[in-house]
């Protein structure tokens, strides 16, 4: 059995357990070691819970899960998302960055956004990092839950 077999496997029997009634359940590799898995639910609000908390635990239960399943050494990372609710999050992150970055480009001063999840900053980092951004750099700094992005001019050669 797959990776993205187990998943699916896990996550609609997760869901069945918790009487949760699934629309579509869709399970896709992203990038190397790195699960997407979308779900539609007419309970989406449950499953995402009070600032993302039901979502962040379900994809917990869902990774270890399913890691226990294989029983091998590959160990891989999961997004869950349901009815685009990371996905609105994470166009919300980058349109926050690139506001950014035009406040940096006006001010010359460094712009510090907010303290996120590593998968957010990973993101953000990966966006500033593409075309039209050749004259960004941006640093993580802070620890633990106050992690966050600074995004400033790179330097002039």
């Amino acid at each position: 059995m797959n990776i993205e077999d187990v998943l699916k496997e896990t996550t609609e029997d997760l869901l069945k357990h918790l009487g949760i009634v699934v629309t579509e359940l869709e399970v896709s590799e992203e990038e190397k070691d790195l699960f997407h898995v979308n779900i539609k639910s007419e309970n989406a609000s449950l499953l995402i819970g009070h600032h993302g908390e039901n979502i962040q635990a379900l994809q917990h239960l869902v990774k270890v899960l399913s890691w226990e399943k294989l029983k091998n050494d590959n160990q891989f990372h999961v997004i869950v998302d349901i009815d685009n609710y990371r996905k609105r999050q994470e166009d919300t992150v980058i349109s926050l960055a690139e506001r950014k970055v035009e406040f940096l480009r006006r001010t010359r001063r460094p712009q510090i956004l907010p303290p996120m999840s590593p998968y957010f900053r990973r993101k953000i980092h990966l966006h500033l990092m593409g075309s039209g951004f050749d004259d960004i750099e941006t640093t993580s700094e802070g620890d633990d839950d106050t992690r966050h992005v600074v995004i400033q001019l790179k330097p002039q050669r």
